[in-house]
């Protein structure tokens, strides 16, 4: 299926300040060079706060990672989690179609959307509240049919129920998610069998759903204003926990290896050779560091963009380092690119990874890159 963003774009994005916050603690999970592995979460962030994925969006999550454009394109077209056109205000109905669903009345339930929502899939209702598409296994094949709204499944559907939960939600009441017909999970419709212990003393509902109606709004989308631990694993809000330093008798050791067959690794060798703490050592620097300019020559940079890897962020960088011309980059020995991959700040190893001495040896022959050929003049690169 070709997927295309949608031919009406808002003229700006940002995240709200608590988003933002989220979005840098995301970032904190990987190590430097790898800050693209957060495009998926921080994509996904972006669609929860507006509803869908704009360009400029798509744009704002490459800007904040340091990746091209086209880059970041390439995953939220991939992907069909990402909705590319603006989706109901109030929800956007996913009906599971696959072979549970559909032998249980899933073409039933579309009919409902086509009648109450649009005649056609992705197509917003007169009002704007609402839209509805076919989806892909659901994977609640023994509650089918299923529908996914919001964050959460409603199961056990009928006609009927469908028109009612569209109704409730048009009147902004936020229907209990979970099976339409009173069963607690996915025990058999007509009651459980075997198991019964403890069934007395359990909650009113089972856990994921018992989570959405603790939280009240099962259909609200993410807007920043709930404040989460946007770094549960630091067990911070956004702020990296402080290093602790090695202490003379609890060196850390080189990837967790022995040097040798005596079991000591090569920091401990060192540090009993030395008598000097590891903590205290300064690391050394890479390489040998490449001629530079303090300016661009005539005034006029190169489009560093052109380079597979270097997006707006990464060629700010290489200005500040003294980088301007695709005949500088292409100049670098092995070891000057060593030099530049250990003074990348934040994306340490991106030039080696992404072969850029290769790439700027053709561009600054006046050849092209496969990269750099699907690039337009501005840097901005068609989907």
């Amino acid at each position: 299926m070709l997927r295309r963003l949608h031919h009406t774009q808002p003229d700006n994005f940002a995240f709200t300040a608590a988003n933002m916050d989220w979005a840098k603690g995301q970032i904190t999970k990987y190590p430097d060079g790898r800050q693209a592995s957060a495009v998926i979460p921080l994509l996904w962030r972006a669609q929860e706060q507006e509803g869908w994925l704009s360009r400029p969006a798509i744009e704002y999550v490459a800007d904040m990672l340091g990746m091209p454009y086209i880059r970041v394109l390439e995953v939220a077209t991939f992907y069909f989690m990402y909705q590319l056109a603006p989706v109901g205000s109030v929800a956007h109905i996913q009906i599971c179609g696959t072979t549970s669903c559909m032998i249980c009345g899933a073409e039933d339930l579309m009919a409902v959307c086509k009648e109450r929502i649009a005649p056609e899939p992705h197509q917003l209702s007169a009002d704007g509240k609402f839209s509805w598409e076919e989806v892909e296994c659901a994977g609640a094949c023994a509650n089918a049919p299923v529908a996914q709204i919001g964050k959460d499944y409603y199961e056990d559907l009928s006609q009927d129920r469908l028109r009612q939960l569209i109704d409730d939600l048009a009147a902004g009441k936020v229907p209990v998610p979970g099976s339409q017909i009173g069963r607690y999970s996915s025990e058999p419709a007509s009651g459980l069998t075997s198991l019964t212990e403890g069934v007395e003393g359990r909650m009113p509902h089972n856990a994921s759903v018992q989570r959405a109606v603790d939280l009240g709004d099962t259909i609200k989308r993410i807007d920043g204003t709930e404040v989460p631990l946007t770094t549960p694993w630091l067990g911070k809000l956004g702020k990296a926990a402080p290093s602790r330093s090695a202490t003379p008798n609890e060196a850390k050791p080189a990837m967790g290896k022995p040097a040798d067959d005596t079991g000591i690794t090569v920091q401990e060798a060192r540090e009993k050779s030395t008598g000097v703490p590891v903590s205290k050592v300064e690391p050394a620097k890479m390489g040998t560091k490449p001629a530079v300019l303090s300016v661009a020559r005539d005034g006029k940079a190169d489009d560093l963009k052109l380079i597979k890897g270097v997006g707006p962020k990464l060629e700010t960088l290489l200005h500040s380092l003294g980088f301007y011309h695709y005949d500088q980059i292409a100049a670098w020995t092995a070891e000057e690119l060593a030099w530049v991959d250990d003074n990348l700040e934040g994306f340490k190893g991106r030039a080696s990874r992404d072969e850029w001495v290769a790439q700027a040896k053709l561009l600054a022959s006046g050849a092209q890159t496969e990269f750099s050929a699907r690039a337009t003049k501005d840097g901005k690169y068609d989907a």
